[in-house]
């Protein structure tokens, strides 16, 4: 389906009051360190960019996603922002941009990067309808950016001072050059930055108006505790309008930026509702992985053919998954080892995060709960494992003569010491 590019709130001002967007803290990680940043992922009460309340796994987001929906039917652009780069976290950030695009085929997608791992993207980025990037680029002359950024890294090597700066440059304008020869919308970020590129980013919106950028959108520094930069002043209102002014010249200027949170929700410098922000902790304490999206089963086996052992009493799992060729043994995982009381079974719930269902002969009932909190379902039955895997596979329920009977008796309390 066409997408109305129209309403997305932060590239068109006239509509800012009527949509809103939604922000996806997939994105931990950073692959640059700013020296105006500091990112605090607990500090509810701080509104920059960088920081979020929670981070949330791609399962976490949708569950949180499609509540806040239903809470704001105005949403129509989800983002990532961070707290980290999007593609810092290249996983994390495709899977929820798939997830999103599939359940919500309408909606607006876009990203906020600093641009250093973007441009290997940009076709992936375009088949997926992401409609609108965001680089920041807070410098194009590598002398000047060497005084913003304390370091960058590329997979595992890291750069300091004018190398990386000068790589830093060279990856952000490969990356619009991407992003437009597909048609995405870009938008600039410049941080004025006083002393250090003030007087430069008029440079920066001339070079990126060449590659075909769209807006820029130039942003006070917003001094930080504990930064190299925490001292600095914040620019003036007449500092930000010349600095805007000169940009003005070769890009349309963003004029209402709310310099959001990770984690930002709703309209444009709007608070955040109770009933939104009750969704967003319930979707962060959900499984990492909700059960529907998990790939495998775990089974509970003494030979390899039959479901027979009991929770308790299995050291191993065999882990099942679904392939071309049928039901496939991936590999055995060991069982936490007996004595840790009901730690054991928070800790076994963590060895099958990937598990969508466990096939046991029997089980206690605080494993049972422990596991099934943590979106594991939990399958007693006696039979063969590849009928239980295939009734498990297909959302079919376990037919009767495959169900077992609780075997294990009043005295079986699965506290974590094993079966006698």
């Amino acid at each position: 389906m066409a997408l109305d590019l129209s309403r997305h709130p932060c590239f068109n001002g006239a509509i800012r009051h009527r949509f809103g967007r939604i922000h996806l803290p997939v994105a931990p990680k950073c692959n640059i360190q700013c020296n105006f940043c500091d990112r605090k992922y607990d500090c509810p009460n701080e509104g920059r960019p960088g920081v979020t309340s929670a981070v949330l796994s791609p399962g976490q987001a949708m569950y949180y996603l499609d509540r806040a929906v239903e809470q704001d039917p105005r949403i129509a652009v989800v983002g990532i922002a961070g707290p980290g780069d999007p593609f810092a976290n290249v996983e994390e950030t495709l899977t929820t941009l798939e997830f999103v695009r599939e359940e919500y085929p309408e909606m607006l997608l876009c990203v906020a990067s600093n641009g250093l791992n973007v441009a290997p993207y940009a076709g992936r980025l375009a088949e997926l309808q992401v409609s609108h990037v965001t680089i920041t680029i807070n410098a194009i002359d590598p002398t000047i950016g060497a005084e913003v950024y304390r370091w960058v890294r590329d997979g595992k090597r890291v750069f300091r001072g004018l190398p990386g700066a000068t790589l830093l440059v060279q990856r952000q304008l490969e990356a619009v050059r991407e992003l437009k020869a597909r048609d995405v919308t870009v938008k600039i970020n410049s941080i004025i930055i006083p002393g250090v590129n003030d007087e430069h980013i008029e440079e920066v919106a001339k070079a990126t108006s060449d590659l075909g950028a769209d807006i820029i959108n130039c942003v006070p520094l917003y001094p930080v505790k504990n930064t190299p930069f925490a001292t600095l002043p914040e620019p003036s209102a007449e500092e930000v309008k010349r600095v805007r002014t000169d940009a003005g010249k070769y890009l349309s200027l963003m004029h209402h930026c709310t310099r959001c949170r990770a984690d930002a929700v709703g309209l444009l410098g709007e608070g955040v509702s109770e009933g939104i922000s009750r969704c967003f902790q319930e979707a962060a304490a959900q499984p990492i992985i909700p059960a529907e999206n998990r790939p495998y089963v775990a089974v509970a086996t003494h030979e390899g053919i039959l479901v027979n052992c009991h929770l308790g009493e299995a050291d191993q799992l065999d882990i099942y998954g679904l392939t071309e060729d049928g039901f496939t043994r991936i590999e055995s995982r060991r069982t936490p080892s007996p004595g840790d009381g009901s730690l054991r079974w928070g800790k076994l719930a963590d060895v099958l995060s990937d598990c969508r269902a466990v096939l046991v002969a029997s089980v206690g009932q605080s494993p049972q709960q422990t596991l099934e909190q943590k979106g594991i379902r939990v399958v007693m039955m006696e039979g063969l494992i590849e009928e239980g895997l295939q009734a498990i596979f297909s959302g079919q329920p376990i037919r009767a003569p495959l169900r077992a009977e609780h075997r294990c008796g009043a005295g079986c309390s699965g506290d974590g010491t094993g079966c006698g």
